[in-house]
């Protein structure tokens, strides 16, 4: 198919009826399908995508948004895929000029892997950070879990408060869901106060740690250990390099750096909020 035809395809909303599709075009592209994921970005999101003639999808992406919903003030491109068949051929191009025209210069983030940080840049968006990908299997230090505990419906309200201040706009959206869409989600106290939460979801064949926001870096450790004693799988955690302590307490519990990233910016020379408590994302996706 030729570049003019491919440009003629009109982009549309996804649905939860397209996540079997979704989930195929990532398999195309070597990623996992993760269907579980795909079900929270398709709910909690705003999904666009091209359709294949030959059958399915040929391109997607999806918009997560921040703050205001009469007027967000963030949002996250995640899942930025074409079929490998139509690589090389604009269509990257043309979705991602069409998210930033749907944002209406509401300020983009997203995580760059290096084969398609040039076109990111490209569309104007510019580096703001690293971030390593760390996996494996748990091995326990005398790291303490004292302080930590399964999380329950009244720690919510604290939680979205802690989650609001660290992330540096709201995500109410996101954060509610996390009690379906996780098996573990757990919180951090002292002295009454919530001081950090984290949950683990499952992919295709791992643990995935996400969100991670905590006061400091002994409330990170305790709870990434309560969450590796609930599950026999290997983690996977998505970690900014500026917590380099906790990088390397990780690699020293049996996690091994596999890929890295880049983290990118549209319309705003920083992202807001606290990095030095926001260790991990729900994931890459979601900003």
């Amino acid at each position: 198919m030729s570049t003019p035809s491919l440009n003629a395809l009109p982009i549309r909303r996804l649905t939860h009826r397209d996540l079997r599709a979704c989930a195929d075009l990532a398999e195309d592209r070597g990623w996992p399908r993760d269907e579980h994921k795909w079900g929270l970005l398709l709910t909690a999101g705003t999904g666009y995508g091209i359709d294949d003639p030959q059958g399915g999808l040929l391109s997607t992406s999806i918009l997560t948004s921040y703050g205001p919903q009469e007027a967000p003030d963030l949002a996250a491109v995640g899942m930025m895929l074409v079929a490998g068949r139509h690589a090389r051929q604009g269509v990257g191009r043309r979705m991602m000029r069409h998210l930033i025209d749907i944002a209406g210069g509401t300020p983009l983030t997203l995580h760059a892997t290096d084969l398609g940080r040039p076109l990111y840049e490209e569309v104007g968006f510019k580096a703001v950070g690293q971030a390593r990908v760390l996996r494996g299997h748990f091995v326990p230090d005398e790291t303490s879990t004292l302080g930590t505990r399964p999380a329950v419906a009244e720690d919510l309200p604290a939680i979205l408060r802690l989650d609001n201040a660290v992330f540096g706009t709201d995500r109410t959206h996101i954060i509610t869901r996390l009690p379906a869409f996780a098996d573990q989600l757990r919180v951090a106290e002292s002295d009454g106060e919530i001081t950090g939460y984290a949950a683990a979801w499952p992919t295709t064949d791992t643990h995935a740690i996400g969100p991670l926001v905590a006061h400091d870096l002994q409330t990170a450790k305790a709870l990434i250990t309560s969450l590796a004693a609930g599950t026999d799988r290997p983690l996977r955690t998505n970690t900014d390099t500026r917590h380099e302590k906790f990088v390397s307490w990780l690699e020293d519990r049996g996690l091994a750096s596999r890929i890295s990233g880049t983290l990118m910016a549209h319309g705003i020379p920083q992202l807001p909020g606290d990095w030095t408590r926001n260790f991990t994302p729900l994931n890459v996706a979601t900003g």
